[in-house]
Formats: C-alpha cells, structure tokens, sequence
C-alpha cells in the first residue's frame, strides 16, 4: 500500500536531501559513576592483593610464630574456586620448603583463624623474600669538647667569606661529632 504525503513533493524531495547530508550530533554518554571512576583511580594504586593479604602481613608473625616468619611471608591470598574458600600463597626460601610443607596444616588452621575461617589450601612458592630492609639505625652525635671547638674555629678563622666559613664549620662540627676516634683537626 502506497501512502502519500500531506507535504508539498518539492519540499518533501528538499527534505529527503537534507536528510542524506545531514549528520547527527553524537549523544554524550552518561557521566561515569563515582563507584567507577574510584575503581579505576585505585586500580593502579592498590596491589590486587586486597584487603585480607595486608592485614595478614601485618599479624604474620604473631600468627604463625617467629621461626616460620623468619623463612617465609605471605604472597597472595586468593580464591579457591566456587563452594571453596579461599587459597594463600605463601613465599618461602628454597631452604625452608620441606619444613613449610610439613607446617603447612598447622600455618592454614592459624590463618584461617585470624582472617576469618576459610583459608582451604596453602601452595608454597620457593624463591628470595621481599621484605623491606630493616631500617638504619640512628646516630646520635656527640657533643663537641672544648678544645674540637676551639681548633675547629681556628681552623675556619682564615676564610674571609663569611657563609662559607659557616658551611665548612658546620661541616666540621657534622664530621667530628660523628667520628668515635674523637681525632682532632691537624694543626699544620
């Protein structure tokens, strides 16, 4: 069945040209969720680990006791699969694996306990640990003697630029508190 128009044909015919040249705007997609963007943010920022990884890492050894801590760390908590729980990684070095595996009950019934109750299986990865160098101590400076402070100034007493006679003093100050030999500047 053949309708006709109610327009003119010759504004029906410019129309229909119109048309075919015509583009249309793109529609704008919908603003992101802050839910997403936050995802996305995080993503880079925070290890795929999540949350139950970290906290175990921080009670490690007092869940599993100072000898097991010294030779392995937690890697990854991840899942098991579904109707299972869920499976921790631990890295160990190759010289401890045995005795890991032959804990390795004793260390999942611990770790399930402290991170809720559904650790199933433990996989042990050889290889070195990844902790953090213990921090260096700090050096407590001693005071400088009389006589340090009296031959360090002499020392600095010839340099007329007055900042840099502070530099080089501070300096000097900086090397002898530190020095445990307490050796004194030679007097030449």
């Amino acid at each position: 069945m053949v309708m006709r128009s109610s327009l003119d044909p010759l504004e029906e015919a410019r129309a229909r040209i119109r048309l075919r040249h015509a583009r249309a705007k793109p529609v704008a997609p919908a603003p992101k969720t802050i839910g997403t963007l936050s995802q996305r943010i995080t993503r880079d920022r925070v290890p795929d680990k999540g949350p139950a990884i970290g906290r175990l890492k921080l009670i490690w050894a007092e869940t599993v006791g100072a000898q097991i801590a010294r030779v392995c760390e937690p890697e990854k908590v991840g899942s098991g699969g579904k109707g299972k729980g869920r499976v921790l990684t631990v890295q160990c070095i190759p010289a401890a694996s045995t005795m890991i595996q032959h804990q390795s009950e004793l260390i999942r019934q611990r770790v399930s306990v402290a991170l809720g109750g559904d650790i199933s299986e433990i996989r042990i990865k050889q290889g070195p640990l990844a902790r953090q160098p213990a921090p260096k101590p700090v050096r407590t400076r001693r005071p400088l003697t009389a006589e340090e402070r009296t031959a360090l100034e002499a020392s600095v007493a010839k340099i007329e630029d007055r900042a840099l006679r502070e530099a080089v003093l501070a300096l000097g100050e900086a090397v002898l508190a530190s020095d445990e030999t307490k050796n004194l500047p030679d007097q030449a």
